[in-house]
């Protein structure tokens, strides 16, 4: 299977980011400009995790962002459902855990926090996917959510689209080990809800607080809620 569609079967999607692990985290960095970096450092401040605290990074792919989260001391397990993304990242030191976003092998109250970066949008379900973090997190527990979004500005937003349907495909190809998986990813951003309705969604799911924070003028929003006490 060389690329997901939009009624993003998990057999489907989990099979298109086995065929994009190998170049997955360089072919990021190259299609947006390397402000990876810098949304993934902005996710971490935001978390704010803590010496022995427990924290789910779900979707976390080959595991690149739990390994910064882990800098501060905290436990932070990978979890996502792509073995070959899994594969990819088996040499960095944290633990890996295959694992299904609407079916968390986890207790109840087992983490102190959880986040999900750019893997949000490929779920089946997102409020379910909502709801099982929030079952998994403990009372007063945290989550963060970052996620492609709607840039704010119109001028920008007709330019932003247009390279992501036009641009971006061809850009991949040059980099990546699955291109047409790329297409997938430009049409799961465009219908993709914008920063409030997912903010809705959140809220929506169980968890309270909710909170945004728009990064590179809206391409990606960082979420943040609370489950209650």
């Amino acid at each position: 299977m060389s690329r997901a569609d939009l009624d993003k079967d998990p057999r489907e999607v989990a099979a298109m980011f086995d065929g994009v692990a190998r170049r997955y985290d360089l072919t990021n960095t190259v299609l947006s400009f390397g402000q990876d970096r810098r949304w993934r450092n902005v996710t971490r401040r935001v978390l704010a995790p803590k010496r022995d605290e427990k924290v789910l990074d779900l979707a976390a792919g080959s595991g690149v962002s739990t390994v910064e989260f882990a800098r501060s001391g905290a436990y932070c397990v990978a979890a996502d459902f792509s073995l070959g993304m899994l594969s990819v990242g088996k040499g960095r030191d944290v633990p890996l855990v295959a694992a299904d976003a609407l079916h968390l092998p986890f207790a109840d109250d087992a983490f102190d926090a959880a986040t999900i970066s750019f893997g949000l949008r490929n779920l089946v379900d997102t409020k379910a996917g909502l709801r099982e973090m929030l079952r998994v997190v403990r009372p007063g527990g945290r989550l963060v959510v970052c996620e492609f979004s709607t840039p704010t500005w119109q001028p920008f937003r007709t330019i932003y689209l247009n390279y992501l349907m036009r641009a971006l495909p061809p850009i991949a190809r040059a980099v990546s080990s699955n291109p047409d998986a790329y297409v997938y990813l430009a049409e799961s951003i465009r219908s993709w809800p914008d920063q409030r309705r997912l903010g809705e969604m959140i809220s929506e799911s169980g968890w309270t607080d909710t909170t945004w924070r728009n990064l590179t003028s809206g391409v990606v929003a960082v979420h943040s809620a609370v489950k209650p006490a």
